[in-house]
């Protein structure tokens, strides 16, 4: 088997090791490319390509973060990993641990850890590598990683996210929920939120985004169900996707360009968060982006003329902009 063959053989897994430790897909996916040009500049052959191959990525995703954490100190507003519509790589052995792991409230808990201990928890527990491969994959000995394990445990055990278990339950009540939002149904969508849903975007300070989360069903509700109306009448679109295995929709302008995508987090039979991901830089590689700046002034002059020239702020701003 050529190089390039035993390289595309892994791709799928050193793609969600990467993405894992970085909650980018960009990063990930320039990772995995230095990863291969590494293994193709190697003058000899490892004699295990996928411990070579999983180690350099490793190495590399955990360089990549060390200089991320930095800019993500400075990070206008909320971070939210890059959305992921689908993972790669799968193995029927460890579906549960892959599927817990990747959903944006587990990346995001797994900001807690450091670099390296993110490393070692997502070798060893998400993708079951022995403590030889991860102590490889990270340098360190094999003592060392399983004290940064125990460490890793302890933080994400302490906030570890709860998703309903069973997929179609959960699917039928995204259905409702967009359901509802298309409506502008503020009951409908009320009775589907937990007590104190949490509704919160990232925009990075590229795009509108909310200025605090709004917090509590009615909240919620009330301000979903007065925006989603103003969206349609602008053409705006949206498709249900599962997106970072969580149920989600991506939504589009009237030209069918990416404006947001929105994840909810479902438990006990209802919705516990939604996250809006809005930054431009992190939707390029679901499709062309929309100018959000743009459909948000759309949006607050058709609130003035629906309000017969009210001059409040239009509830577009807490969903896609400012608050005033």
């Amino acid at each position: 088997m050529s190089k390039v063959e035993e390289f595309e053989e892994l791709r799928s897994l050193l793609f969600s090791i990467a993405y894992r430790i970085l909650g980018s897909v960009s990063e990930a996916e320039d990772a995995v490319q230095e990863a291969w040009l590494r293994f193709d500049a190697s003058p000899t052959r490892p004699e295990s390509t996928k411990a070579f191959l999983s180690a350099t990525v490793t190495r590399i995703a955990i360089d990549v973060l060390r200089s991320a954490r930095v800019r993500r100190e400075a990070y206008t507003g909320p971070w939210f990993p890059e959305p992921l519509l689908s993972d790669p790589y799968q193995d029927p052995a460890r579906s549960v641990e892959l599927a817990d792991s990747v959903s944006m409230a587990a990346l995001l808990l797994l900001e807690r850890l450091s670099p390296l201990e993110r490393a070692v928890f997502l070798l060893r527990e998400v993708f079951g590598f022995g403590f030889d491969e991860v102590a490889s994959a990270v340098g360190r000995s094999e003592a060392a990683c399983r004290q940064l394990l125990v460490r890793a445990r302890k933080h994400m055990e302490a906030g570890r996210p709860r998703f309903e278990a069973d997929r179609q339950e959960r699917q039928e009540l995204a259905t409702r929920f967009f359901d509802a939002l298309r409506d502008g149904d503020v009951g409908g969508l009320q009775s589907l939120l937990a007590a104190d849903v949490q509704m919160v975007g990232d925009g990075g300070g590229k795009a509108p985004q909310l200025a605090r989360a709004i917090v509590g069903a009615q909240n919620v509700a009330r301000l979903l169900g007065s925006v989603f109306p103003l969206l349609i009448r602008i053409d705006v679109t949206w498709e249900a996707r599962e997106i970072n295995g969580q149920p989600g929709a991506v939504f589009r302008d009237r030209e069918g360009k990416v404006l947001h995508v929105m994840v909810l987090d479902v438990l006990d039979g209802r919705i516990q968060a939604i996250r809006s991901v809005i930054n431009p830089d992190k939707l390029a590689h679901v499709g062309p982006v929309a100018d959000a700046w743009a459909v948000d002034r759309e949006v607050r002059r058709a609130r003035r003329q629906t309000s017969h020239g009210s001059t409040t702020a239009s509830p577009a701003s807490y969903v896609m902009g400012k608050s005033k």
